[in-house]
């Protein structure tokens, strides 16, 4: 089966279709470690010197009263004993020095599994569990994966103990979620075993689905259940803005790569339900884009079955409805979106190849025309490529 892919938009090639109440209220995780290592004052220097360089950095506030009101907040938002820490680390991690970066992250994570849960104020866990993302993030980017893996993994654990699911509240359960799922994607990467990525995936998919169905969360943002930042530690991208539908994708892409379709499917059907649900509900319209991409790949695994009418026509329905929804989306942005950019030139590509496979060839020579424009405009070479060949071929067919 031969796809391609771009931030996980597919084109599909003419060739592949036709193939408890805690006692004493302690953050009850066991320390991840001990630290040796001396630090340096540097860095603590700078930040007495010049006080406003974490609020810059953090917000990018231009008023002076702004930034000493975020610094003050910054600085009572955690427990006195572990401020500094943190200070130092994210203003080494900004200068560059990830080594000074990751030993006062580290220290931090240290230390905040041993303080009283009341000194982190209303919902704990999101703080906990942020220090350890935060000082996980700094260890990959210095491609330290297996020790990202395992600050991650130990962050989960402190969600998933017994006597602390029950107090958990909505958001701090969804951090579990995106933990579980960024496990799922480090265990891929590190080629742990397939039956670990899948525990993974599947705890992430179950939990979201649990948050989802229970009543006394109707108030949770599910589509950006990482929202949650904290102005002294800034989460990465995949905490920041996670939409609801990313661990049903990626538990439906661990099946479909194990040619499961029959658990696959349903599981980017659920997805497209959440992202595109049916009126009076609404979703933003990136993330109906993102539904739209996921009819794309329900399409491609349809595909996956004998080409009987009837498996054409279901594939085909899916990607002219993946067309129709991105164009809705599109017309409702007043700036482009580039998911939305990225899934709309797919979608034109893929339905031109249901037509042209249908022998319809005037529509399908105007879609790939329509979808060679649009990966041009964002650069999407693939789109390209393909788009071009189909149209030289359409001319040698004439």
């Amino acid at each position: 089966m031969y796809l391609l892919r771009r931030n996980g938009t597919k084109l599909l090639t003419r060739t592949s279709l036709n193939q408890s109440i805690l006692r004493p209220r302690i953050a009850t995780c066991r320390p991840y470690s001990t630290l040796n290592s001396f630090l340096s004052e540097r860095t603590r220097s700078i930040f007495r010197r010049e006080p406003w360089v974490i609020p810059v950095l953090v917000v990018g506030v231009a008023t002076s009263g702004s930034l000493m009101y975020l610094l003050y907040k910054a600085l009572t938002l955690f427990p006195p004993e572990i401020r500094g820490d943190l200070r130092e680390a994210i203003g080494a991690k900004h200068e560059g020095d990830l080594v000074k970066s990751e030993q006062y992250f580290h220290r931090a994570w240290n230390t905040i599994q041993t303080l009283p849960l009341e000194t982190l104020g209303s919902e704990p866990y999101l703080k906990l569990t942020g220090v350890a993302v935060a000082f996980a993030e700094v260890l990959e980017m210095s491609n330290k994966y297996e020790r990202a893996y395992e600050v991650y993994t130990h962050a989960l654990e402190c969600l998933q103990q017994t006597e602390v699911k029950e107090t958990l509240t909505g958001p701090e359960r969804l951090r579990g979620v995106a933990i579980s799922s960024k496990l799922g994607e480090l265990a891929k990467r590190l080629k742990r075993p397939r039956a670990e990525e899948q525990k993974w995936l599947v705890w992430a998919v179950e939990e979201l689905l649990r948050i989802v169905k229970d009543p006394s969360n109707d108030d949770v943002d599910y589509h950006h259940p990482g929202s949650q930042n904290l102005p002294m530690v800034p989460l990465p991208p995949w905490m920041t803005k996670t939409d609801i539908g990313a661990p049903l994708e990626a538990l439906g892409s661990f099946y479909a790569e194990e040619g499961r379709l029959d658990y696959a499917m349903p599981l980017y059907l659920q997805a497209v339900s959440l992202l595109i649900p049916p009126a009076p509900k609404k979703t933003s319209p990136e993330d109906r884009c993102r539904g739209a991409q996921l009819m794309g790949n329900l399409s491609e695994l349809i595909m996956r079955n004998p080409p009987t009418p009837e498996i054409l026509h279901q594939a085909e329905a899916w990607a002219s409805q993946a067309l129709a929804n991105t164009k809705k989306a599109r017309q409702e942005t007043r700036k482009p979106i580039e998911k939305c950019e990225e899934v709309y030139a797919a979608a034109l590509f893929n339905l031109a190849t249901f037509r042209d496979m249908a022998g319809d060839k005037k529509v399908a020579r105007e879609l790939y025309r329509d979808g060679l424009e649009q990966a041009r405009s964002i650069g999407m070479s693939e789109g390209i490529v393909e788009a071009s060949r189909a149209l030289s071929r359409l001319d040698i067919e004439k």
